[in-house]
């Protein structure tokens, strides 16, 4: 579960920019663990970029942090988000991993969409 108390009042902050300052602002404020991991994958992304002459690991390194923000800025979507990961580990009962494999995919997909409306914007 987040450790984010849990608040009614939908998210804690607005999406981020695309932006790399943005998204670790955003990371250092939702979820300061993750900074290190972060770090370790936007320095993979621009690796592979250069290795491969092109964009693509970067844009990817961009929509995954984007989407990882935009669970964690809103601490319900996020507790649920999390209850589900803990559910899909813990259970043996096939019919609550299926529940739980279906609330995750719903929270990424919506989370995906606010991500992919900041790289249309």
């Amino acid at each position: 579960m987040s450790s984010q108390p849990v608040h009614s009042d939908g998210p804690l902050m607005p999406m981020p920019d695309l932006t790399l300052p943005a998204l670790r602002s955003a990371v250092a404020v939702l979820a300061p663990a993750k900074l290190p991991e972060l770090v370790e994958e936007m320095q993979q992304a621009f690796d592979r970029a250069g290795q491969d002459g092109s964009t693509a690991p970067i844009r990817m390194f961009y929509r995954r942090w984007a989407t990882f923000i935009a669970i964690e800025r809103d601490p319900a979507r996020a507790a649920r988000f999390h209850a589900a990961e803990q559910l899909l580990q813990s259970s043996d009962a096939e019919d609550e991993r299926q529940t739980a494999i279906q609330e995750i995919g719903a929270i990424v997909r919506t989370a995906q969409c606010e991500a992919e409306a900041l790289e249309a914007g």
